[in-house]
């Protein structure tokens, strides 16, 4: 039932509500790029170069909940080849879209990318969904699942020996902050981030979500499983000022305060208020956000190839 980048934002809303648009995933990627760890993508990589098996033989990589296809187009040239990807959501016009981006996409050698696009939802966690891999990866995702779900996903990974990398999972702390990167917090910041986060928590088609708990479990899990769990901050920064990102910044305020709202709907004139003092902040350049996430590798021992 579940896709990432829809329904509710990691760190906001979707306009839309019911789904993220291909516009917001598109203002949203460059920030993905600037904050995520290069260090562990390197690390991704240099376990897939190790791994054993026939010469020439493709790399599998499933990515669950692609979207648009951002998650691809960020690790496909850092990645050793050739590669074969499953790109898997329940949006076919998402779908089509990553298919469309992905069509020039090389390897870090140069190779062609092969693609195969699967409509369909994240649940059940069978063959349909990890088989072939060698890396399973996302983006985004893992604050709107159930723990069951993660914990059942880490679990039928580790069965098959494959490796993990997880990426921009939101913890769920957000803030201002003013032109010196000073954190600028309120009580009405607070009482808001607190409605939003109890927000997050409602079930998005998987079960009561985990929203900024994202992160610890995924850790706790891998590690139960027998993983190499390597983790790294990767927060959003959004400074004061930086003009070209004030229409994501103006969205997530949006989402923030449409939260809030669901969450206690008799708090609409606070909150009204809190999103238009906030507002008028970020439009002048005297506030900034940042958005807590974190990325998560997950690597078993090297295995035999064809698992």
């Amino acid at each position: 039932m579940i896709a990432p980048e829809h329904d509710r934002l990691s760190a906001g809303m979707a306009p839309s509500g019911e789904r993220f648009s291909a516009d917001w995933l598109s203002r949203r990627e460059w920030l993905d790029g600037r904050s995520r760890s290069h260090c562990l993508t390197g690390l991704a990589a240099d376990w897939l170069a190790a791994r054993p098996g026939e010469h020439g033989s493709p790399y599998g990589i499933v990515d669950l909940g692609c979207g648009t296809g951002s998650n691809l187009r960020f690790l496909a040239p850092r990645l050793p080849g050739p590669q074969r990807w499953r790109l898997v959501d329940h949006d076919p016009a998402l779908l089509a879209l990553a298919r469309r981006h992905a069509a020039t996409l090389r390897d870090a050698s140069g190779a062609r990318v092969a693609i195969e696009a699967r409509c369909r939802d994240l649940s059940p966690v069978d063959d349909g969904l990890l088989e072939g891999a060698d890396l399973v990866v996302a983006s985004a995702l893992f604050d709107l699942v159930s723990r069951s779900w993660a914990e059942a996903l880490v679990a039928a990974c580790a069965a098959r020996q494959q490796a993990l990398l997880f990426t921009l999972s939101v913890d769920s702390d957000w803030a201002f902050h003013d032109a010196t990167g000073k954190r600028l917090e309120d009580v009405e910041d607070i009482a808001v981030r607190a409605l939003f986060q109890a927000h997050q928590r409602r079930d998005k088609g998987l079960g009561p979500a985990l929203g900024g708990q994202a992160p610890a479990v995924l850790a706790a899990a891998m590690t139960a499983a027998g993983y190499r769990v390597e983790r790294a901050a990767t927060p959003w920064y959004l400074a004061a000022g930086e003009r070209e990102l004030l229409p994501l910044a103006e969205q997530l305020l949006q989402g923030w305060h449409d939260a809030a709202l669901e969450q206690a709907p008799e708090e609409q004139a606070r909150l009204q208020r809190w999103h238009s003092r906030r507002l008028a902040g970020l439009a002048a350049g005297e506030l900034g956000l940042t958005v807590g996430h974190h990325d998560l590798l997950a690597l078993p021992p090297l295995p035999a190839r064809g698992v």
